[in-house]
């Protein structure tokens, strides 16, 4: 990067962390750390749900989503309004009136100890992998596109987050996330911005959306039915996304620990409420336009030469590999077809006039003569990485949009833009370490321990706690490679292991009051069970189910399972394990 670019990246991270700590000033016990003493407005609360959701995941990986993709991942949050909605009327009256800390408390007290430690015990496992994996997804790549180191880009990302995490606490977390949308969104526009401003200058926005169209990009609606009938397998269809959908963020936002801390930070339940619904409101137009950026992405590559493999850290190490000499060749042929696909691309746009004409059918058969040989170049490459000897990463899905930045805008905004992925990362990971903290404070140390802590006893073990959660993290960072074809794809199939199980134990909790916690906790344990059999059934090619489908028969499975061991048995409350 530029030296401006590097000032612009520099005064973005420092002026954040000044900002969260000034912000930061609450009572220093658990209700000031955690909770942010229960006094944050909804406004607040809504800009803390986004920014805990909208990782440098989301900012990073969708994008490239949708240009190898289409639009059609956005189908994946229809379900999130209405599990807003129900969380609305169930679940934030409960959380508020028994001013709880964690969500988890309330399960000791609908079920027994048991039942809470383990759905404890089963967000900290799926969060503290998660985090690892959203502090190392944008380091990963960072690392790749900007030659830096990729542990000490992982030391670098994760100290920080610590450091003000620790410092600050919930209300640091609330605040921060409230500058860092506004920054990540004014760059996220910007980039979009730039990315028609490049185009030919015949070609605007609405030539863009229908070049894209044409290739397929703009699939915003898929209902997952062929020839053969419904395809459990298709992972972002209308079905899946309600239903799915539906299931996946009435856990996240219901039971984890993540999320429920930030609506617990407001004033009152209908703080809460209007912090949630409006969430539901903005989130699915929100992803469709970071989507959209994609798409808008894909079109300019059609006008402009395309990588023909955007991991260009992966291409070096062909280069040094058996294959060097067949890349070289490979490369050459490739950069004079992509020549030849930009002239002909230019030519149409500025002749449309002569659409149908025969000189206008031999541009189109250029262009689709380097579709074939970019199709074909691209599987050729992936082959060569996927051979063991090479042991390369395949997929570049993650680095589409990066590569784009670094490539093609001006300096100064590259800073920006990378910036963006730092506080998009901090904006969720931070969100995350707090509530990792608070878990174990509230649901393991405080309740299993005989000593009595004092209230500063306890706000200094909350802090190491958190210190201890960001090590753990920053540690499977380290070890998180090729995570996958995309990370936002990664991070939500690890939370659908889990998330559905979770939520059964909370619908049976809410909605069945004659399942005792024997019945439910058993339940639990049988169902998780079965969900990770299905995903390794899956990954090995025997099943075919769609991970949004996990979080579906996650919690029926417990809800109905609980209900029928509960009327079999006849068990009261406490009689067995």
């Amino acid at each position: 990067m530029s030296r401006p670019d590097w000032i612009v990246l520099i005064l973005t991270l420092a002026g954040i962390i000044a900002y969260g700590l000034y912000k930061s000033r609450t009572s220093k016990d658990l209700d000031g750390y955690f909770l942010s003493n229960r006094s944050v407005p909804w406004y607040i609360v809504l800009m803390s749900i986004m920014g805990t959701q909208a990782s440098a995941v989301t900012f990073l990986s969708a994008p490239g989503q949708a240009y190898t993709d289409g639009m059609r991942f956005v189908q994946y949050y229809f379900g999130l309004p209405l599990a807003m909605v129900v969380l609305c009327i169930s679940f934030v009256p409960v959380f508020h009136k028994l001013r709880i800390y964690t969500a988890y408390e309330y399960l000791e007290k609908r079920f027994d100890l048991k039942t809470r430690t383990l759905t404890s015990f089963l967000f900290l496992l799926q969060r503290g992998l998660s985090t690892g994996i959203s502090i190392a997804a944008p380091s990963i790549i960072l690392s790749s596109l900007l030659g830096w180191d990729l542990f000490w880009t992982n030391i670098f990302m994760g100290g920080l987050l610590i450091i003000y995490t620790v410092t600050g606490g919930a209300k640091a977390v609330a605040y921060t996330q409230q500058l860092q949308l506004i920054i990540i969104f004014g760059g996220m526009f910007l980039a979009a911005y730039m990315v028609v401003h490049l185009l030919p200058a015949r070609v605007g926005f609405f030539d863009a959306l229908r070049v894209s169209g044409k290739a397929g990009k703009l699939n915003v609606i898929t209902t997952g039915v062929s020839a053969h009938g419904f395809d459990w397998n298709n992972q972002y269809n209308l079905l899946s996304g309600i239903i799915g959908g539906f299931f996946l963020a009435l856990s996240y936002f219901g039971t984890d620990q993540s999320q429920v801390g930030r609506y617990l930070t407001a004033k009152s339940i209908s703080e809460s409420r209007l912090g949630l619904l409006i969430n539901g409101l903005v989130k699915v137009p929100m992803q469709f336009l970071i989507l959209l950026i994609g798409v808008l992405v894909f079109a300019f590559y059609q006008f402009n030469r395309e990588p023909v493999f955007f991991n260009q850290s992966q291409i070096t190490r062909l280069a040094g590999s058996k294959y060097k000499d067949s890349l070289v060749v490979l490369r050459h042929d490739y950069e004079m077809t992509q020549a030849g696909k930009v002239q002909a691309m230019g030519w149409m746009a500025t002749n449309a006039d002569q659409k149908g004409q025969e000189v206008y059918k031999e541009a189109e058969s250029r262009l689709q003569s380097a579709e074939t040989q970019k199709i074909q170049s691209r599987a050729t490459l992936k082959r060569w990485l996927s051979d063991k000897e090479v042991g390369g990463d395949p997929n570049d899905t993650n680095y589409i949009f990066l590569r784009f930045v670094v490539d093609n805008l001006p300096r100064g905004l590259i800073g920006l833009l990378i910036a963006v992925i730092f506080l998009a990362a901090w904006g969720s990971i931070a969100a995350a370490l707090n509530s990792l903290a608070s878990c174990t404070i509230v649901d393991f140390h405080k309740r299993f321990s005989k000593r009595t802590l004092s209230v500063e006893k306890e706000y200094q073990l909350s802090k190491r706690y958190t210190v201890l959660w960001g090590f753990f993290c920053v540690l499977v960072a380290q070890l998180a490679y090729n995570i996958g074809n995309s990370l936002i794809e990664a991070v939500n199939v690890l939370g659908s292991l889990f998330y559905g199980v979770i939520l059964g134990i909370f619908l049976v909790a809410f909605y069945l009051k004659k399942v005792g916690g024997g019945a439910v906790f058993i339940s639990a344990l049988i169902i998780e069970a079965m969900v990770l059999a299905i995903h390794v059934l899956n990954q090995r090619g025997v099943l075919h189910l769609s991970f949004l489908w996990l979080n579906v028969v996650g919690a029926v499975g417990v809800v109905l399972l609980s209900a029928g061991i509960q009327g079999i048995r006849g068990v009261k409350e406490g009689s067995w394990l």
